[in-house]
C-alpha cells in the first residue's frame, strides 16, 4: 500500500500530499459537512451556553431514546472512516450495540456491544493501550481500525435498556477518497458462551464466506472455577479444513502474547498492554485461583493477519487442571468479539442474544 491517495496512512508516507479529504461527524456537526460544525442552537450544553451562543459548545452530545437506535452517522463514500472517539458512562457498556453497515447492506458488518468493541467487555474501565484501540482515563474509547466504504458507511448504535442513555459523546472522523480494488470491508462479531457447555468449545466465528482476513480477538474471559484456566488452544479451521484445523495454538496465555500462566512475579498477574497483545483488565476475588476469576485479553493479528480464500472457523477450548495432574474442562463465562477483513457480500450472523444474556451478572 502506497498510502498516496490519503486512504492508507503511516509515519513512512505521512509527509506526502493527497487529494483526500477530511471530515469528521459529531454532536456539533452530525452530517459531517464542511463548514457546518459549531452551528447548533439546541443540545445537551444549551443551558451552560445560555448566555454565549452558537459557537460555544451547544451540542457535544446526544441522548438516546429507550429501546430505540441512533444513527452517528451517515456517509456518501469513495472513503474510510480512520479514527472513531466516544464515552459514555459504564453501566451502558453492555446495553448499547454497535453496528456499522457498508455500501448499503441490509444486515451489519460489525454488531458487537459497545464496551466488547473497545476492549473493555466488564463494566469497569480499563485503560488500553495499542495499536488498533487504545482507551484513556477516564473511559475514553478510541478506535484506529480501518473502515474504507465505496458508497456509503452507516454506523447505528441501539440502546436496549428500557430507559433513556443520556450523554453519550462521539467523534467519528473519516477521508473521502477513492478506495483500492483490493481494499476489504471491516466486520467484527461478538459470542458469548454462559456457560460454556462441559467438553465443548467456544466458538468465536463460524459461517464466514469469501476472501479475506482475520485481525483481531477480544475477549472478556470469567473463570466458573479455581486454579489455573488457560491451557486451552486456540484453532483456526481455513478453506475446508473439517475435524483439524491449520493453525492450532499451544495455550490460552501463549495465544495473547503471554506464557506460564501471566505469572509474573510468582504469585501474581502480570497486567499487561502492547501494541499487538495484551491482558490489561484483571479482576480478582480474593486470591490468585480462585473463582470468579475475570480477565480482558486482546491480540491484534496486524503484523500477521490470517488470510483466508474461501471460508473460516474459529474456535478457543476453556482448559484447567484436574488434582491428578489430567486437564479440566471448563464451563466458563466467554464472550469474543472477533474482527476480520473481507469482501462482500457477507453471511449473515447469527442473532444477537437479548439484553439479559448480554448482562454482566
Amino acid at each position: 500500500m502506497t498510502g498516496f491517495n490519503g486512504l492508507h496512512m503511516s509515519l513512512g508516507n505521512l509527509s506526502r500530499l493527497s487529494g483526500a479529504v477530511t471530515r469528521s461527524i459529531s454532536a456539533e456537526n452530525p452530517t459531517g459537512e464542511k463548514g457546518r460544525g459549531g452551528m447548533a442552537t439546541d443540545g445537551t450544553g444549551a443551558r451552560a451556553s445560555r448566555d454565549l451562543g452558537p459557537g460555544w459548545k451547544v451540542s457535544p452530545s446526544i441522548h438516546i431514546e429507550a429501546e430505540s437506535t441512533a444513527t452517528l452517522a451517515a456517509i456518501e463514500g469513495p472513503g474510510a472512516i480512520q479514527h472513531i472517539w466516544m464515552t459514555v458512562d459504564p453501566a451502558w457498556w453492555r446495553k448499547l450495540i454497535l453496528r456499522c453497515y457498508w455500501d448499503g447492506e441490509e444486515s451489519p458488518s460489525v454488531e458487537v456491544p459497545l464496551g466488547d468493541f473497545f476492549c473493555n467487555g466488564w463494566g469497569e474501565r480499563c485503560n488500553i493501550s495499542s495499536l488498533a484501540v487504545t482507551v484513556n482515563p477516564a473511559g475514553g474509547f478510541n478506535c484506529y481500525w480501518e473502515m474504507p466504504f465505496r458508497r456509503s458507511a452507516r454506523i447505528t448504535l441501539e440502546n436496549l435498556a428500557s430507559e433513556q442513555c443520556r450523554n453519550f459523546f462521539y467523534q467519528i472522523t473519516y477521508t473521502l477518497t477513492e478506495v483500492p480494488d483490493d481494499a476489504a470491508y471491516l466486520h467484527a462479531q461478538w459470542r458469548r458462551s454462559n456457560p460454556l457447555p462441559y467438553q465443548t468449545v467456544h466458538t468465536l466465528l463460524d459461517g464466514v464466506r469469501g476472501q479475506g482476513h482475520y485481525v483481531g480477538t477480544y475477549i472478556a474471559w470469567g473463570v466458573n472455577n479455581n486454579g489455573w484456566w488457560g491451557e486451552g488452544e486456540i484453532k483456526f479451521y481455513l478453506d475446508g479444513d473439517q475435524d483439524f484445523p491449520t493453525i492450532c495454538g499451544t495455550g490460552t496465555e501463549d495465544y495473547f502474547g503471554g506464557a506460564w500462566n501471566f505469572e509474573h512475579p510468582k504469585g501474581q498477574y502480570g497486567v499487561f498492554a502492547s501494541p499487538y497483545s495484551g491482558l490489561p483488565q484483571v479482576i480478582l476475588p480474593d486470591g490468585l485461583y480462585r473463582s470468579q476469576m475475570r480477565f480482558g485479553m486482546y491480540r491484534w493479528h496486524i503484523m500477521d493477519p490470517i488470510r483466508f480464500q474461501q471460508n473460516l472457523r474459529v474456535t478457543i477450548q476453556a482448559l484447567g487442571w484436574r488434582r491428578d495432574g489430567r486437564y479440566l474442562p471448563l464451563q466458563d463465562d466467554i464472550a469474543s468479539t472477533a474482527f476480520w477483513y473481507q469482501a462482500e457480500p457477507h453471511a449473515p450472523f447469527p442473532a444477537l442474544p437479548d439484553r439479559d444474556f448480554l448482562d454482566v451478572i
